[in-house]
């Protein structure tokens, strides 16, 4: 009866899969399509929600509309999908184009109108059904590298316009554009006693197992001894015919003697399940290693929808008179499979090599209750569920630096730091802000201020301070000189940069009147082209305000000339 659940949610993604559309949309790009990043892949603090789409190291292909419908939502963005496009279609789904360079026409000059009306070069807009309608194959965009782009790329997505969820694209029917015959790459398996009562091969710490390749291409690990409660943890990852980028796999299970008793596949979640990757990974060996390693197990279950589990939770118990066999099957969306077969046998010998000693603090902290921590000048709240285990707080203030864990522990969602000062002055304060403090360096978190406290909702762990900015950002002309004439040029550019709280607001103006400043934070530069028609016959005064974070403002003015 314990293994009812997970056949039925087996069953329930097996019917899942066969609900979706294989031919209703088209693809986005018309060059061949190869994979730099897929649905599910682990990324930092995320799972990714798309596929990203090669565009062969270039920017500027036509991104076309994948089937029928209207343009919902278009968002510009310095960060995250930078330019995105997306499209409601009749059968309940919407399309989502990111990292854009610049929409088709009709679009651009919508995108445009919008930010010349806000005067702003981030905006967000949601088109009516009849504003934007686009037909299938409709050009709607250029592909780019804008936003939080590592390269030019055009990231896809599927998802249900009701309720949002992100849907794997494969299951449309992009598999069929993606050539893939290879199986999954495992790099690693590790056994993990669970508890002070658990040893592996005589060892209370994590064990790398040895492994065999069969000429099958499925791997034996060396035989184990054991006892106790153990988990095992995997590293994977997958590559398809001709692209040897490593990508993330599909579906990874795991077998007891036979027994489904853990496993997950990547084919739909929530938007809010994303960061739980923090908690499938081994996040402290992510951290110290760089290794991924996918926890097979939970300690402390959480709420991630697609593991599919039994009360066990993925962790089996080694007893006498028991052989056990456990099996690790890894697939991609092709079916492309391999294997790891573990076998164990029960060991009454103690462990010789024990685990380090969990270091014990004053604070306790219980993951499913509110915490509140208080010294000197500084107060910390961290609401249930911000960690996802309970665990021994480092918590300290010592000469106005709050000490507060490390950065190998994962936080799942915001905790609220505050400082009071009393002692500095109201010009001073202004320009006053929490700064993470690592080593030397000094880094910004978002701050509000009342009164005479200072108050950042954060994510980060480490050590933090009160910073103070009275250096205004760096504007500096790129191809911009004072008195030439700049006829010839489809753009002026600028970089601009800050040393500490960082760039907050950007402003042009040419001749008095707004103009818009496309940011790309990857090159800290700012461009305005001259197809806006904002520039004069002649002389052009151009005029580029920038703030940081805590409101220090630099002007820079110059002239030039066009003729146009």
């Amino acid at each position: 009866m314990k293994h009812f659940l997970f056949i039925l949610l087996a069953t329930c993604t097996i019917s899942a899969q066969n609900q979706y559309p294989k031919d209703y949309f088209r693809s986005p790009l018309n060059i061949p399509l190869f994979l730099s990043g897929n649905f599910g892949e682990l990324r930092a603090n995320h799972f990714h929600t798309g596929l990203d789409f090669k565009t062969q190291q270039k920017i500027g292909f036509p991104v076309f509309a994948a089937a029928d419908g209207h343009v919902s939502r278009i968002k510009i963005s310095a960060y995250g999908y930078g330019k995105a496009i997306y499209i409601d279609h009749p059968n309940g789904y919407t399309t989502v184009y990111g990292h854009l360079s610049q929409g088709s026409p009709a679009i651009e000059a919508y995108i445009k109108a919008a930010q010349y009306k806000a005067k702003s070069f981030e905006v967000e807009m949601f088109p009516t059904p009849d504003e934007l309608p686009v037909k299938k194959g409709d050009t709607i965009a250029l592909s780019g590298n804008t936003g939080g782009s590592g390269g030019p790329h055009l990231h896809f997505e599927c998802r249900d316009t009701k309720t949002e969820k992100i849907i794997n694209p494969m299951l449309f029917g992009f598999d069929a554009w993606v050539a893939d015959t290879k199986a999954p790459v495992i790099t690693s398996v590790l056994a993990y006693p669970m508890d002070d009562f658990s040893n592996v091969n005589q060892s209370q710490k994590p064990l790398v197992l040895n492994l065999s390749l069969q000429k099958d291409g499925s791997y034996i690990a060396d035989k184990i001894t054991a006892t106790g409660k153990i988990g095992f943890g995997i590293s994977t990852y997958d590559i398809s015919d001709a692209n040897y980028t490593k990508t993330g796999v599909f579906d990874v299970q795991a077998f007891s003697n036979g027994t489904a008793v853990f496993g997950y596949e990547f084919d739909t979640f929530d938007f809010k399940e994303a960061r739980y990757v923090n908690a499938l990974l081994d996040y402290d060996r992510f951290k110290r290693t760089g290794m991924r390693t996918q926890e097979l197990f939970m300690t402390t279950p959480y709420p991630l929808s697609i593991i599919r589990t039994t009360p066990e939770n993925g962790i089996i118990t080694v007893a006498p008179n028991l052989t056990q066999m456990y099996k690790i099957e890894v697939s991609d969306f092709n079916n492309n499979k391999v294997n790891v077969v573990i076998p164990i046998d029960y060991s009454i010998l103690p462990p010789t090599v024990l685990k380090i000693p969990t270091k014990q603090t004053n604070y306790l902290l219980k993951a499913k209750n509110d915490n509140n921590y208080a010294k000197d000048n500084v107060s910390v709240f961290i609401p249930a569920n911000t960690f996802y285990a309970d665990f021994y707080l480092d918590f300290d203030v010592k000469d106005n630096i709050l000490t507060l864990q490390d950065d190998y522990m994962p936080v799942h969602s915001n905790l609220t730091i505050t400082f009071e000062d009393t002692t500095s002055t109201e010009t001073e304060k202004s320009k006053m802000f929490i700064a993470s403090v690592d080593g030397k360096k000094l880094s910004y978190n978002p701050t509000t201020r009342k009164g005479n406290s200072f108050v950042s909702y954060t994510k980060n762990l480490g050590k933090f301070t009160l910073a103070k900015d009275t250096i205004g950002p760096k504007i500096t002309p790129v191809n911009i000189k004072e008195g030439k004439w700049l006829s010839k040029q489809t753009d002026i550019q600028l970089t601009i940069g800050d040393n500490l709280s960082g760039i907050n607001e950007f402003n042009g103006y040419l001749n008095g009147n707004w103009i818009l400043l496309e940011y790309d934070y990857k090159t800290k530069k700012l461009t305005h082209k001259f197809s806006d028609n904002i520039v004069a016959d002649g002389r052009n005064d151009l005029k580029v305000v920038v703030s940081d974070n805590v409101g220090n403002s630099t002007i820079f003015e110059t002239h030039f000339f066009r003729k146009k």
